[in-house]
């Protein structure tokens, strides 16, 4: 069997079991799984460029990383990957920060990047790159000689053609994807639009271009989380029991903190729920999950400060002695214990304003007990909603229907709730992070690597 080469911006640390977003998690456990290598970024900022990676086995996976100097942290990370691409991607031009030192950054890192893992790569090695960070390593790769089948999947949405060239560099940027065997996406209407940039901007569109494209939603390890969430923590159990003599009914988020997310939004939507339906005064409550991110960014900082005002205003506005209508966390929670409160919440709320897949939704299913499961609301703008199709699924824009939703959820027959969880579980089942990394590789090893058409890639900015 070749050896799977995974290489990401960040290098997971294997050991820990927190929540850190769908690549991280979607990988790690395809790792621990599979075995092979690991290269990234270490999350170090040091003042010279490095001589050698760093190398670290843990268990049958090996850990290749790289630090960064502050420069390259800047113009690559901060300033190009995030603000750039991250808000482009997302459909965000307004905040679009264009910079060509920081795209110069950018393909000067992913340089640095293929030079120090070439030497590590075995001639039959698969490679699988991921993400937006990395967009233009494999031309990187292929310029210093490297033949392997190389696969690519971008775990955030693919904008339409407008909006992705209100960047200058998006030929360029696209040019460079072509060098991979094989481009994996998150969604039908991701891949749509992958190939309607192509019959705009290239002679030619979809497979028959320099290698494959296709969908293939990430899933998770549903048997695993099921069973973390089984054994919930003494603190969690407590408070289950005590919502139930208090006959309070909760409702649970978890995300980054990212503009993304449409966190500020939820919170309206909350509001609104207590508005329109008092029946839920001093009966729900909202807990809010948001570990700090990318917190260097203005647009982040901001994004702090006003859901931090939401959430003090709606409290003052609706709390009883003995009644917090919002709980908000700002900070890591370690996996096992989001799968518990998962397990022991009547309602998740994920409804993000435009999200790659989002697996706290698959998470939040798998978390549930068939007998007595919660119910889904789910934005239509997140890429789970594709599979997921017995949540309840909202416009995270119209804050009336979010809450019409939630009060949906809160008072749905057993039955009902039954039914729809009894759906979306044997979804995520079918397509879970084992098919996820099964489908990739075996479809990237079949890639027949020496009859690739490039003539197609001439094309016009």
């Amino acid at each position: 069997m070749s050896r799977l080469v995974i290489v990401s911006n960040r290098v997971a640390d294997l050991r820990k079991r927190t929540q850190t977003g769908g690549l991280a998690v979607g990988l790690a456990d395809a790792m621990r799984c599979r075995g092979g290598l690991w290269f990234g970024w270490n999350g170090k900022i040091e003042a010279s460029p490095p001589e050698q990676p760093h190398i670290e086995q843990f268990d049958n996976v090996q850990m290749v990383s790289l630090p960064l100097t502050r420069e390259d942290y800047e113009q690559y990370y901060l300033g190009y990957a995030n603000a750039v691409l991250w808000p482009l991607f997302h459909y965000r031009l307004d905040l679009t920060q264009h910079d060509r030192a920081a795209y110069a950054g950018y393909r000067r890192v992913n340089a640095m990047f293929a030079r120090h893992l070439a030497p590590q790569l075995r001639e039959d090695d698969i490679v699988w790159i991921h993400d937006y960070h990395l967009l233009t390593l494999a031309e990187e790769l292929r310029r210093v000689g490297c033949r392997q089948r190389i696969g690519f999947f971008l775990h955030i949405p693919f904008p339409p053609h407008e909006i992705l060239s209100a960047t200058s560099e998006h030929f360029e940027l696209i040019n460079a994807l072509l060098a991979h065997d094989l481009i994996g996406f998150q969604t039908k209407a991701d891949l749509e639009n992958f190939n309607n940039y192509l019959g705009h901007h290239f002679s030619c569109a979809g497979d028959t271009l320099y290698g494959q494209a296709d969908a293939f939603p990430i899933g998770i390890d549903v048997e695993d989380f099921s069973r973390l969430s089984q054994s919930a923590g003494d603190d969690i159990l407590i408070d289950r029991i005590r919502r139930g003599i208090l006959g309070r009914s909760q409702i649970v988020g978890v995300d980054r903190l990212d503009y993304s997310k449409g966190l500020p939004e939820r919170m309206r939507a909350f509001d609104r729920l207590l508005e329109l339906y008092p029946e839920h005064q001093r009966t729900v409550s909202y807990l809010q999950i948001a570990p700090p991110t990318r917190e260097e960014v203005a647009a982040y900082a901001d994004i702090r400060v006003e859901l931090e005002r939401f959430a003090g205003a709606i409290n003052g506005r609706h709390a009883d002695f003995n009644w917090t209508p919002i709980k908000y966390i700002h900070r890591n929670v370690s996996r096992d214990k989001l799968a518990g409160i998962f397990q022991t919440s009547n309602v998740g709320l994920v409804t993000p304003l435009r999200d790659g897949m989002n697996l706290v939704a698959k998470e939040y299913v798998a978390a549930q007990d068939p007998k007595n499961p919660g119910v889904l609301v789910l934005s239509r703008f997140a890429g789970a909603a594709e599979q997921l199709e017995e949540a309840l699924q909202v416009n995270p824009y119209d804050i009336d229907s979010v809450a019409k939703a939630l009060h949906a959820a809160l008072i749905m027959p057993l039955e009902e709730r039954q039914d729809r969880h009894t759906a979306l579980l044997a979804r995520i089942k079918k397509q879970d992070a084992k098919w996820w990394v099964t489908t990739f590789v075996e479809r990237l090893g079949a890639v027949q690597v020496d009859g690739k058409d490039t003539d197609c890639l001439v094309g016009a900015a």
